[in-house]
Order: C-alpha cells, then structure tokens, then sequence
C-alpha cells in the first residue's frame, strides 16, 4: 500500500513539474511572440504612407501625394493602424479582389471607385500588397480569408486645398459607406446574372487557389454571400438618406445584435404581428410557417437570416412576394429602422476621455474600452458564430451575461479579435490632434486669436475644455447636456434608449444598472441586449487560437484593459437627467461636450453632422444653410469646413427628425450655458475672432 501510495505522490509530482515546466515555456513563448510582434509592426514604413494622387477624382477633384501632420506618429504605425484586422468579415477576399461594378468591368476595389465612395485610395504596401483604400483588409477566420472593415476605414480624413492634400489619422471619414453597400449588393447581383461578369468573376476567383475549386462552389457562396449583404441593406434601410460622411453606427449594431439574438418561436410571433395600414395581417400562418421552414429553433445565422428574407420577397415556390413597403412593415416588427445618422467621430484623445460616444453610453475605465470595441465590429461584420446548446459545464460567458442557471445557453463564439482590439486602443494613446498648417492653410491671425480666446472662456470652455496635446497624462472630461437642453436633434439620443426588440436567450436574465439590477424581459431595450451581448463575446476565447494560448490571450486581454487603463471609474460631468430605477438609461438623453482639439478637420459639425462650418454653427439656426452639399473634401480656411455648393455632392437638407440643425445657439445669445446664464449675441467680428482661436486648438 505505501509503495502504491508513493507511486502515486511520484506520479503527481511529476505531472505538477512538468506543467510548471509547461507554463514557463508558454509564458516564454509569449514573450517571444509580442517582441516578435513589435518588430513586425515596424515594417511597413513607406514614407507616404500608401497615399497616391488623384486626378480627375470624384467632384473634379485633383491632388497630389497627401502629407501628413505630426500627431504623434511615424510611417509604420499609420499603416499598421489602417492593416490591423480586428474581426470583420464583410465578403470573402478572394470575391473583393474580383468583383466587378454593376454597369462595367471596373473592379469594384478600384482607386476610382472607392474614391467615388470617398474612401481614400492607398497603393500596395508590404501590410496592403492588393493596395486596398484605407481600412479596408484581409482578414482571416477559421481557415478563411475575408475582407474587412478596420476603425481607420471610418476614422481617417483628408483635407484639400489648392492641389494639396492633408491625410489625418484619427479624423472623421467622408466616406458613404451605405452608398458603398448598395453599391456592393447591385454588383454581387449582377454578377449572378450577367453571363459574362460571371464567368469572368468564377475564372478569376478559382485561378488563385484558395477556397474555391470548382464553379459550382464559386457560384453556391456568392449567392449566399449576395443573399447576407442584401439582409444587412434591408434591415438597415431608412427613409434618412446618410449621404457622406456619417452613419447610423448605434443603429446597425443594434440591429446585429437582435438579429443574431431572436429565436424562431420570436421571429414567428413577431412577423404575426406585422400589419398593413388597414389594420390586417401581412402573412398568413401558413405563410409564416413555410418561410420559416427548415430554420433553427434557437439562434439564426446570417445565412438563415438571409433566407428568410428571400423567402419573404419571393413569388415562388408558395412565398408571399412582399413587396418593399410590406417587407419594412415585417422588418419593423423585428428590428428597428437605423434612421440617426451621425458624423464619425474623430479618435485624437479618445483613450484620455472618461465617457466616448455622442451621448455618452460608453464609460472608458476598466474594460470598458473592449466592450465599446467589441460592440463596433458587431455592428461592422464580425461573423457571429452564435450558437445555443444544453448546459455543459462551466461557462465565464454564462456566468456574465447571466444564463448560468439556464438550461439551455448561447455561445458567443465570433471571429472579433479582442486582442487587436485592445492593441488599437493603446495604439490610439499615442495620437495627437491635428494643428492647423499654417504653410498650407494659411496664417492665423494672432490678433483676432488672441481676441477669440477671451471669448471662447466665456460661451465654450465651460463644456469644451482646453486641452495640451503634448501632455501625456491628460484627462479628457466629458461634458454631457441633457437634449432638451442644448436643442440639437434629439432623434441618436432617443433611439438609443427607447429602441427595443427580442432578447432570445437573454429573457429573464440579470443585468446591472448604476442604479441596481434588472430583469431582461422577452421585449427588451436594446441597450441591455447589446451590453449582455458584448459581455458574452468577451468572455469566449478565441478558437482559432490553440487552447492555452486563447485563454492566456483572453485573462491578459482583460487583465491588460483594466491595469493598463488609468482613467477613472466617475460619475458623468454636466446637466443631464438623471438616471432613476424606473429610468435607468435617462442620464443618456443627452449629447457630449468634448475637447475641440483639431476641430477644424472635423467638418460637418453637430453630431448629425447638419451645419457645414464653423462660422454658420455660430449663427442662430435661422440663418444657418437649410440645404448644402457634402462629399467634397476641399477646404474653406474663412468660414472652416468643407466645400458646400457649387459641385454635384449628396444634398443635405435639415428639415426631417435625424437631419435638423437646431439647437447650440451659444454664439447667438440663446442657448444657455451649464449654470443657466444666457450670454448676449456675438458680433460679427467677434465671430470671427472665436474662429480664430479655434483654428489653435
């Protein structure tokens, strides 16, 4: 008995040292790998960054190779800023590199073409070698490669003057990325049915290689593909056209996640209840009943999903044929219509800032960070492989979002990569606001500055604060106003929290709120959704990493997020309702104040992005432009914005709920500031003096 006892204790020991043996060769590993890393993050330096020229671009536009600003960063972080995939899966690579535009044999990945869409054209580098726009990448899940969204694809701008072009890494995009998906659609469906784009199409994507061998599969996975991009469109459809430079994120993302949450007995409950304006049913059961044919019980995939809206168009095989109108009317029964767009926010300052996001939602101590990221690559083609299955163990993903006590869970395994993630928002630490160039722009008058400064204490720095770009230990302090207060366009601020839909898995659920729990009902504010939602796929490691490694990645990705982050955990700053246990989300009824710090390359202004420039945001909302042009990137150094007439651009109007240029009426003696003082009209020439000043920032 001692012998087999002493084999036993040998046999334990043995296993214990060989597993610290193990642990220390993996930590080993680790380390080799993020130096590695670092050394591989510094080879693409070209010096202009990927920029080219552009003749005879979109809106008669011509420059050449932009320059870049000095905001803190060198060649090769610029270009691993724009090539760092974060998990955005938006159509297979090998389908981007060939597809053509719908109406000729251009490629759609052309210079000309993402320039039409006003993204901003690059040429191959060693992180680019196909020479996609900027934020656009390969990235590669399961085995597979896709192309993808990155944050620079929204969040990189570019100034023009007189021939000149400013690139600013950070700065809001002119990019129309729902004109781009459309665009998208039309060119996957015409691919399907023109014979000779097809053909080509097929010849081109099975001569690389890759995932494609035969026609057959080629033509199989663009139909599935065509049918995915088209259920995103029309989900997202709004009767607010976005036109340039801004989007409905909040919206979209919201709108993934309920579409990746609801189950079928939901989905059918929901399309029951979808009514014409007579007041009947769309669909009959049986309707119901045969487009839902052969769906999964629980949660429904893309493809599914995908499907499900064919079905529904469709005038064979015993579907109903809806038409446009009737299938919005289904769709609203399930999602919500993404109709707030907002400008893109710029990203200089975001990793110093205690609150982000327009109205303030995202709390930027902890992990909060990874859990706003996590939610912007839901909301741009994250694939999520979400699955539900009986109990089978411990679960950190269950036990966050609450379904540790349900029998039945859901898996939240995607291809979002947190790790690059978190790399992004440390890379963002490092990034400065752009300062006015005076050699390009023109002079600052330092008179009429000097004049304005005395002036933006009194109406703006009570909510726009002045920061050093230089200090690295800056805090940014968010200050929130509550909508109707400041006046702005109220449609981003109520969506956010009056917008609801089906929680699936997640009903009956606990989640916290600053004000105590909540139960998660069936019918459901989005938001706790999405929160639920963000805290599962943070949870779930990696799969495409081997076992040790993608639990190593995850306790430092989260470890990381909350020791590396040294803004605090506070209460918001400003005047906004407070949040009460019958109103738990009231506090986010308000719009933030932030830092303008490089203000000037941010154009359009107001979150809607309603008011063209600087010097008409001054002016009382009645002589501000009631319509104006956007997508043209040359500037206006006087009035500080972008071009607004005299080209054939998306036509802004400010007359609709999503579009108005209301409110913020400082500079004209009617809006109040935070302690309720109403100051007294600028002068014209003090309007000027302000602008001044603000070119400084």
């Amino acid at each position: 008995m001692a012998t087999l006892f002493q084999r036993f204790f040998a046999a334990i020991f043995y296993l214990l040292k060989n597993i610290k043996s193990l642990l220390v060769v993996v930590v080993l590993l680790a380390i080799v790998a993020l130096i590695i890393g670092k050394i591989y993050q510094g080879w693409d330096d070209d010096p202009d960054r990927g920029a080219v020229p552009i003749e005879n671009g979109a809106f008669g536009e011509n420059y050449s190779t932009p320059v870049y600003l000095d905001q803190g960063w060198s060649a090769n972080d610029s270009l691993w800023y724009y090539n760092t995939t974060q998990g955005s899966a938006l159509l297979p690579y090998d389908f981007f590199l060939h597809l053509e535009d719908e109406n000729s044999s251009e490629l759609l990945r052309s210079n000309e073409s993402f320039d039409r869409y006003r993204y901003l054209p690059q040429k191959p580098t060693f992180f680019n070698p196909d020479g996609l726009a900027v934020g656009f990448v390969k990235e590669t899940y399961e085995g597979k490669d896709y192309v993808g969204y990155t944050c620079a694809a929204c969040h990189t701008g570019q100034v023009n003057y007189k021939g000149k072009a400013i690139r600013i890494d950070g700065a809001p995009a002119m990019a129309d990325m729902v004109g781009f998906l459309t665009g998208l659609e039309k060119s996957m469906q015409a691919t399907l049915d023109n014979e000779e784009k097809k053909q080509r199409f097929i010849e081109k994507v099975i001569a690389l290689d890759n995932d494609y061998a035969k026609e057959k599969e080629v033509v199989d996975s663009l139909e599935e593909w065509t049918r995915t991009v088209r259920l995103y469109n029309t989900v997202n459809h709004s009767h607010i056209d976005y036109g340039y430079a801004r989007l409905d994120a909040f919206g979209r993302i919201y709108n993934r996640v309920l579409q990746h949450m609801i189950n079928k007995p939901q989905l059918a409950t929901a399309m029951k209840l979808a009514v014409s304006p007579t007041g009947s049913r769309i669909l009959t059961n049986d309707q119901i009943d045969k487009v839902l044919e052969g769906i999964g019980e629980n949660i429904i995939v893309d493809k599914q999903f995908g499907l499900v809206i064919e079905r529904l168009a469709s005038k064979e095989a015993g579907y109903p044929g809806l038409n446009q109108r009737d299938l919005l009317r289904v769709r609203n029964q399930v999602f919500n219509e993404a109709d707030a767009p907002t400008s893109y926010p710029f990203l200089w300052d975001i990793a110093q800032s205690d609150y982000v996001q327009w109205n303030g939602v995202a709390n930027n101590s902890g992990v909060g960070p990874l859990g706003r990221n996590t939610g912007e690559v839901i909301g741009v083609f994250g694939i999520l492989d979400w699955t539900s299955h009986e109990t089978d163990g411990f679960s950190l993903s269950a036990k966050l979002t609450g379904q540790d006590n349900l029998k039945q869970q859901v898996d939240f395994k995607s291809s979002i990569d947190l790790t690059n993630l978190r790399r992004l928002e440390s890379h963002l630490k490092s990034l400065k606001s752009p300062v006015w160039p005076e050699e390009i722009l023109g002079d600052v008058d330092a008179n009429k500055a000097e004049r304005g400064q005395v002036i933006y204490a009194q109406y703006c720095q009570s909510c726009h604060e002045v920061i050093d770009r230089n200090n690295w230990d800056r805090l940014v302090v968010a200050k929130m106003s509550d909508i109707d207060f400041i006046g702005t366009d109220k449609a981003a601020a109520v969506n956010g929290v009056a917008y609801s839909g089906k929680s699936g898995n997640l009903k009956h659920t606990v989640q916290g709120t600053d004000v105590g729990d909540l139960v998660i009902e069936e019918n459901a504010p989005v938001i706790q959704i999405l929160t639920s939602a963000t805290k599962g796929v943070i949870a779930t490691p990696d799969t495409d990493k081997i076992f040790v490694r993608r639990w190593l990645d995850r306790i430092y990705d989260i470890g990381a997020s909350f020791f590396d982050n040294t803004i605090p955990n506070t209460i918001k700053s400003g005047n906004y309702k407070a949040d009460t246990t019958s109103q738990p989300y009231n506090s986010l009824l308000a719009y933030k104040g932030r830092s303008l710090n490089g203000i000037w390359a941010t154009a359009p202004y107001l979150h809607n992005g309603s008011v063209p420039t600087l010097y008409d945001l001054l002016q009382p909302q009645e002589k501000r432009p009631e319509a104006f042009m956007v997508g043209s990137r040359e500037f206006d150094p006087v009035k500080v914005g972008f071009r607004s007439e005299g080209y054939d651009g998306f036509k802004f109007t400010t007359f609709r709920v999503g579009d108005m240029n209301t409110g913020h009426e400082y500079g004209a003696g009617r809006t109040p500031q935070l302690d309720g003082t109403v100051l007294p009209a600028l002068t014209e020439a003090q309007r000027w003096d302000l602008i001044e000043y603000i070119k400084t920032l």
